[in-house]
């Protein structure tokens, strides 16, 4: 063989297969199962941090490699050989994570939430308010906590609102009171502890949220990954959010909302 006849280095063919369709069908596939997936927030729960008309790549092996599904059929590609909804397992979202994970009422829907509580927490809402008791216990409390969020329960300790100073998105409406019109869970839920390998779910529009009040906690082989960042975002009357394109939610979810709907 001359020179000449050599065969071409592997990049070289890689470059050239995915300037095919075949190509480019196939590596696109491989970056939405393995990699990132484009979704598009349809709801006022996460306002004021995350608004409707977002669009955003979700991180999908933020919390292992969930086991892919085929776009917009949600036909899962694979076996789920342990019943775990990942082929590859990872440590699960943390105190505080926006999570992107599949409805458990409707595994085809994406929702979005903050998760409020890992496995073996104890938690309770009173007045609107959220009680954290986490499963580490009143030390880990007293040295991760403020003191005036600390309340003494019968000598639990429970952090009161343990999120909004960080995130300041999270909001209550104070249109929404207790008239009989309104879910009970808004006001008053609770006490539960948080079942392991479980995520207690809840949106920053506490009051106007679907979340793991009404409907329970999300198990692990649910949890799809992490929102990353926003690629496209406009308003219900279409105009452009140029402020938001390209920011990433780790830092947007800390920054006062510039956006109250």
């Amino acid at each position: 063989m001359t020179e000449t006849e050599k065969k071409p280095h592997w990049l070289v063919r890689l470059y050239n297969f995915s300037n095919t369709w075949t190509g480019t069908v196939i590596i696109v596939l491989l970056v939405i199962f393995f990699v990132a997936q484009a979704f598009v927030i349809p709801s006022g729960s996460m306002k004021n941090t995350l608004l409707i008309g977002d669009h955003l790549f979700v991180k999908k092996f933020a919390y292992g490699v969930p086991v892919p599904h085929i776009p917009w059929l949600e036909i899962p590609v694979g076996i789920d050989t342990d019943g775990d909804g990942h082929i590859i397992r990872a440590e699960g979202p943390k105190r505080g994570d926006i999570v992107i994970f599949r409805y458990p009422r409707n595994e085809k829907i994406h929702y979005v939430k903050r998760c409020v509580a890992v496995g073996g927490d104890i938690l309770f809402v009173h007045n609107k308010e959220l009680y954290l008791h986490p499963h580490e216990g009143n030390d880990f409390v007293v040295a991760n906590y403020p003191k005036e969020k600390i309340v003494d329960i019968e000598g639990t300790f429970f952090v009161r609102n343990p999120y909004r100073d960080e995130f300041p998105g999270i909001h209550n409406d104070p249109e929404v009171m207790m008239d009989g019109y309104q879910p009970m869970e808004i006001f008053e839920f609770g006490p539960i502890r948080v079942e392991e390998e479980h995520w207690f779910m809840m949106g920053d529009n506490r009051d106007h949220s679907n979340d793991s009040r009404f409907w329970g906690t999300v198990p692990y082989r649910l949890i799809v990954g992490k929102p990353w960042f926003i690629y496209f975002s406009w308003d219900e009357n279409y105009l452009i959010r140029w402020d938001r394109i390209g920011r990433n939610i780790g830092t947007l979810e800390r920054e006062e909302p510039h956006y109250v709907e």
